[in-house]
């Protein structure tokens, strides 16, 4: 029920455009979202790595509805992609398929997406783009892009996608992606699905990560692990030492402004670590859907407030 709710106010633009311009607002997004600016995502980004941890940098948005605001939101990634070169930054970008354009126009989203990967091989060192997952209507057509992406010459390595352990169909895709070597951020999932396509009981949604996890740290491909469940977390551990997997082969990740001493303690130990830093105006619907991905997130969201 409070899932439901806390997806259904993230879809609210009355309360979005309240929240976005509110001194509460702009005091709660400025623990989990790095700033509005590129520059302030390039200073949050600065400071993780002086920790000793990578980042991938999100511009909050999606479903822009004209070309002009899609090709606004190219060039921004094209910016962000400079400023990483111009500062030597451990960082990649992240980025939506709506948020380029999709609903508007399919081509012109997936030009400007080959375009950003492109320009991401061409950097020294390479970069690497991220093509986020949102909600089911898109996920087939964001894993066909990703797919063809990964097909075209001198991109293949510099891109990847997400996968998210609530859907059904997420062990085939993992399979599929797996095949061509494809890199994957798997995380749990934060959009509200049909139980006829995701497990809805909280206990089936880790059961499956745990499984997905598995496969993903043997298969010798470079992935993420996106979660802040310390038990899960201790699994992940746990399996690569009883499998002899190397720390350099996968990656733990968490959001930023969560979790910062679970986050130093992975790298204090040794793992690998990366910070998903998101910058914009536009943070409500993703704060929203951190909420909604389990209730429990309204009381860990509190807690975080007045942690480290």
């Amino acid at each position: 029920m409070l899932r439901a709710l806390f997806v259904s106010l993230s879809e609210n633009r009355g309360l979005r455009n309240f929240a976005e311009r509110s001194a509460i607002g702009r005091r709660v997004s400025g623990r989990f979202v790095a700033g509005t600016e590129i520059s302030d995502a390039v200073r949050a980004t600065q400071s993780v790595n002086q920790a000793g941890m990578s980042v991938s940098i999100d511009n909050l948005g999606e479903n822009v509805t004209n070309p002009e605001e899609a090709r606004q939101s190219a060039q921004l990634y094209n910016q962000i992609l400079d400023a990483i070169a111009a500062n030597h930054l451990n960082a990649n970008i992240s980025l939506k398929l709506t948020h380029m354009g999709l609903d508007v126009d399919e081509r012109l989203a997936r030009d400007q997406v080959s375009r950003l990967v492109a320009k991401a091989a061409a950097m020294t060192p390479p970069g690497f783009v991220r093509v986020d997952m949102e909600g089911s209507p898109y996920t087939q057509r964001t894993l066909d892009f990703v797919h063809e992406l990964h097909h075209s010459p001198g991109k293949g390595n510099c891109v990847g996608t997400v996968i998210q352990a609530y859907l059904k169909r997420s062990e085939k895709d993992v399979e599929d992606l797996l095949h061509e070597r494809i890199r994957i951020r798997l995380c749990k999932g934060a959009y509200k699905e049909p139980a006829s396509i995701a497990f809805e009981a909280k206990a089936d949604v880790d059961a499956n990560y745990v499984k997905l996890m598995k496969v993903l740290m043997k298969s010798d491909v470079y992935h993420g692990l996106a979660t802040h469940d310390e038990r899960i977390i201790r699994q992940a551990q746990a399996f690569a030492v009883r499998e002899k997997i190397d720390r350099d082969s996968f990656e733990f990740q968490m959001l930023y402004g969560i979790r910062r001493d679970l986050q130093q303690k992975l790298v204090r130990e040794g793992w690998r670590m990366r910070v998903y830093i998101p910058f914009g105006t536009e943070w409500y619907a993703y704060f929203m859907r951190r909420l909604g991905e389990r209730p429990a997130n309204v009381f860990f969201i509190a807690r975080n407030m007045l942690r480290r």
